[in-house]
C-alpha cells in the first residue's frame, strides 16, 4: 500500500496551506518548503494569490497533476477535495492531517471510509487521518516541530501517535538520538504500523538501510504480518524496541478457566513481541534510551566495567546493572594492580573503576584501553562523567568519542551535566555520538536490552504427536467442555503424561477402583469449571470410610455428573495453559500451578508455534526460578520434562485449532518425572 509517490514524490500540493504557520496547513508547507524539497510545491486556499512564495490556487480542480496531497482542512470538506485530487488530478499518495474522523463518531468512521474507498480504487496510498505526517529523506511532511536531522543509519520511526512522535522526539534528540524516516498513521485507515514495518522489510538493503526501527504501537490490528516483518528485519540485522500501549484487561472475553482469566489483552501483546525478538518499552523515555543503545557497538555478554570520577553514580549503576541480570565483576591481580598505579592517590580499581574527581581525560583514555584490551572478561563500559562546575570537561568527552570509535566493546556515556558541560554535550552529540544523563535509566535500559530474546524459528519442530488419533477426537467433538475420558484421550495422543485416574457415579464402581490404585486418593467432582470453589476436591483419602462419606457429599454438589479418582501424588505444582487468541493464533502460558496461579500470577506467555528451546526459555523467565531449581533440600524439578510438556502443548493446538482455551493445573513435578493431575480443554467449532 505505500507507494513510491508517497515515499518520493514529484509534486506536492498542501491543501489548506496558508501563510499563518501557527495552523496545521501553514506549518506543513513551512515544513515542506524548508525541508528542501526538490519537486514541485502547491498551495489550494481559497483565497488564491500566492502563499509562502509558493504557487497557490483557489479549488483543487484547477490544479495541474500531483503526486502527493497533505490535506489539512476541516473534515467536512476533505471527501470532496479527496476526490477531486485521485480521479482527476491522478493524485496517488495522501497524507490526512485533518482530524474529525473515526476517532469522534459514528458518521466520522463512515467518511473515513468513504475516503479509503477513493483511495483505494485508484490504487492510492492514505497515511492518517489525524496524524501529524511523513518524514524522510526526499521532504518534511508534517505540520510540527521539531524536525530531527535526518541520518541515514539513524531510526526509522513509526508511531500510531502523531503527539506522542513529537515528544519522543524531544526525549530522544538531547540524547543524541538520530531519525531516518518517521510515519505517523493516526487512525490507520488504510497504512498501519504493520503495513510500514512491511515496507521496511521488503525494501531493507543491508548496506543502505536503517538498522534501527522504534515503533510506538496503540492498536494491533495485523499480529501476524507484525510477527513476520519484525522477526525478518531483526534476522537481517536490525534491532527493533516498542511501546504498546493500552494494556488493559480484555474483560470482553469470557473467562471461564484460570487461561481464560489469565488472557489478557497485554499478555498476548507481549507474547507476539516476545516472539518477534522486539524488546518492550513502557515509556518515552525508555523507548528514547533503547534507541540510543542500539546506535552502540552490540553487547555480546553480560559482563560491564563501571568507569567513574564520582562515588555515588558509580554505585548506583551498578545496583542497576545487578538488579537488571547484569554483571559488574570485581578487578584484582597483576593488572588491576599496575592500572592503579597509573591513577591518582584515592582511586579504586574493585569496579566500580573511580578515578576520582580529579581524575584527567588521559588517566580515562588509559583505564579504557586497559578494560578493552587487559581484561578479556569485560564486555563493554559505562563511563560517567559530570562537571562539579571546576574546571573543562570537553578534553574528556573527545577521550570518550574517540575510544568509542576504536574499540570493539561498546561503551555507553553518562555524562549528567546537562547545565556546567552544556556546550562539551552538544558538540559530543554533534560527533554522531549518543549519550545518557541518568545511569540508573541506563542500567535498565540496557538489562531491557540484553535480555530481549532473539527472534523465534518460523517453523521449529515439535515433538512427535498422534495428529491422527487427536483430529478424530476432534472432530467428534461437541463445542463446550470436553468430558475427561475424551480429555484423557487427547492427552495421551499428544504424549503429555498423565496420572492414572478413575470416573465413577456409583460408590461400588469407586471403590473397585480405588483398591486397583491403592490409597490414599483424591476425589474431584466432574462438571463443574471451578472445582476448588465448590468444596470439590478433597485430597488424601485414606479409607472406605471416608471415600464413602465424601462420595455421598460430593455427588450433591450442583452439576456434578461423576467423582474423578486418582492417586494421591506429590511434587511441585505447576501450570501449563493454552487459549486461542483472535488474530494472534494459540497463546500458551506457563508457571506455578494450584492456588499459585491465582495467587502470584507469575506467568510467561508465548504464541506458537514452540519449539523445546522457546518453553525452555518460558520457564528460565518465571520469577519463581528458585522454587523450580530446587531450595531448602528440596530437589530441583525436571526442567526439560516440563518444557517437552509446553511444546507438546504448542503441538497439539496446531493439530486442533478448535480448542479454545485448555488448563493443565496442576501438574505434579519432581526431579525425575511431571505428570498431569488436572485438565480441562473447552472446544470452539
Amino acid at each position: 500500500m505505500i507507494n513510491q509517490q508517497l515515499v518520493n514524490p514529484k509534486s506536492i500540493v498542501v491543501v489548506g496551506g496558508s501563510s499563518d504557520v501557527h495552523k496545521p496547513g501553514g506549518n506543513a508547507l513551512k515544513n515542506v518548503i524548508e525541508g528542501g524539497f526538490k519537486g514541485d510545491i502547491y498551495v489550494v486556499n481559497p483565497k488564491g494569490g500566492k502563499v509562502q512564495g509558493q504557487k497557490t490556487f483557489s479549488n483543487v480542480n484547477d490544479l495541474p497533476e500531483v503526486d502527493l496531497a497533505i490535506i489539512a482542512i476541516a473534515a467536512q470538506h476533505c471527501i470532496p477535495a479527496i476526490e477531486a485530487l485521485a480521479n482527476k488530478k491522478n493524485t496517488k499518495a495522501f497524507i490526512m492531517v485533518s482530524a474529525g474522523f473515526s476517532e469522534v463518531s459514528e458518521e466520522g468512521k463512515k467518511n473515513e471510509q468513504k475516503i479509503l474507498d477513493i483511495v483505494n480504487n485508484v490504487g492510492g496510498s492514505l497515511i492518517g487521518p489525524n496524524c501529524i505526517g511523513v518524514i524522510n529523506e526526499n521532504y518534511n511532511g508534517v505540520f510540527t516541530s521539531p524536525i530531527p536531522a535526518l541520518d541515514p543509519q539513524g531510526c526509522d520511526f513509526i508511531s500510531s501517535s502523531g503527539g506522542t512522535a513529537v515528544y519522543i522526539f524531544e526525549a530522544g534528540i538531547p540524547m543524541g538520538l538520530r531519525f531516518s524516516s518517521v510515519y505517523t498513521v493516526g487512525n490507520s485507515a488504510q497504512i498501519g504500523v504493520e503495513d510500514v514495518l512491511e515496507y521496511l522489510d521488503l525494501n531493507f538493503d543491508p548496506n543502505k538501510s536503517s538498522k534501527i526501527k522504534l515503533l510506538y504501537i496503540e492498536s494491533i490490528k495485523k499480529p501476524k504480518k507484525l510477527l513476520k516483518h519484525a522477526s525478518s528485519l531483526i534476522r537481517k540485522g536490525c534491532k527493533i524496541a516498542a511501546i504498546k500501549a493500552g494494556g488493559s484487561e480484555a474483560g470482553k472475553r469470557a473467562a471461564s478457566s484460570h487461561t481464560g482469566a489469565l488472557s489478557k489483552d497485554d499478555l498476548v501483546v507481549h507474547a507476539l513481541l516476545r516472539k518477534a525478538g522486539i524488546v518492550r518499552c513502557f515509556s518515552r523515555e525508555e523507548l528514547a534510551l533503547a534507541g540510543c543503545i542500539f546506535m552502540h557497538k552490540e553487547l555480546k555478554g553480560k559482563n560491564i566495567a563501571v568507569i567513574t570520577h564520582a562515588g555515588g553514580p558509580g554505585v548506583m549503576l551498578s545496583d542497576a546493572l545487578s538488579k537488571s541480570g547484569l554483571n559488574v565483576p570485581p578487578f584484582s591481580g597483576p593488572k588491576a594492580e599496575e592500572l592503579l598505579t597509573k591513577l591518582d592517590k584515592g582511586s579504586s580499581v574493585a569496579n566500580p573503576i573511580d578515578f576520582i574527581a580529579t581524575g584527567t581525560a588521559e588517566q580515562l583514555g588509559i583505564i579504557i584501553d586497559t578494560c578493552e584490551h587487559q581484561f578479556e572478561h569485560i564486555d563493554g563500559m559505562c563511563v560517567i562523567f559530570g562537571n562539579p562546575g571546576l574546571n573543562d570537561v570537553s578534553d574528556a568527552y573527545k577521550m570518550i568519542d574517540r575510544k568509542a570509535r576504536e574499540c570493539s566493546k561498546p561503551i555507553y556515556a553518562v555524562l549528567p551535566s546537562t547545565l556546567n558541560a552544556k556546550d562539551a554535550v552538544t558538540e559530543f552529540i554533534a560527533q554522531g555520538n549518543a549519550c545518557f544523563t541518568d545511569e540508573v535509566m541506563l542500567g535498565n535500559a540496557l538489562g531491557n536490552v540484553f535480555n530481549t530474546f532473539e527472534p523465534q524459528e518460523e517453523f521449529p519442530k515439535h515433538p512427535e504427536i498422534d495428529e491422527i488419533r487427536i483430529r478424530q477426537i476432534i472432530d467428534q467433538a461437541d463445542n463446550g467442555y470436553m468430558p475427561p475420558i475424551e480429555t484423557q484421550a487427547i492427552l495421551d495422543a499428544a504424549g503429555i503424561p498423565r496420572a492414572s485416574e478413575a470416573v465413577v457415579t456409583d460408590i461400588e464402581e469407586g471403590l473397585t477402583r480405588v483398591y486397583e490404585m491403592g490409597y490414599p486418593v483424591v476425589m474431584k467432582v466432574v462438571g463443574p469449571v471451578h472445582k476448588t470453589d465448590v468444596g470439590g476436591v478433597v485430597l488424601n483419602v485414606n479409607n472406605d470410610r471416608e471415600f464413602t462419606k465424601e462420595f455421598e457429599r460430593m455427588i450433591k454438589i450442583p452439576d456434578t455428573e461423576a467423582i474423578l479418582v486418582q492417586p494421591m501424588l506429590s511434587g511441585v505444582e505447576l501450570y501449563v495453559g493454552a487459549k486461542n487468541e483472535e488474530h494472534y493464533g494459540h497463546m500458551v502460558i506457563c508457571g506455578l500451578g494450584g492456588i499459585f496461579i491465582e495467587v502470584m500470577q507469575d506467568v510467561v506467555a508465548a504464541l506458537t508455534p514452540l519449539s523445546p528451546q522457546d518453553a525452555w526459555d518460558m520457564i528460565s523467565d518465571l520469577r519463581s526460578q528458585k522454587i523450580i531449581e530446587g531450595m531448602r533440600g528440596q530437589k530441583p524439578i525436571n526442567k526439560k520434562l516440563y518444557a517437552d510438556i509446553i511444546s507438546r502443548i504448542s503441538a497439539l493446538c496446531l493439530c486442533a485449532p478448535e480448542i479454545f482455551e485448555m488448563d493443565l493445573n496442576p501438574l505434579l513435578a519432581q526431579d525425575n518425572k511431571v505428570v498431569t493431575v488436572d485438565a480441562r480443554i473447552r472446544v470452539e467449532k
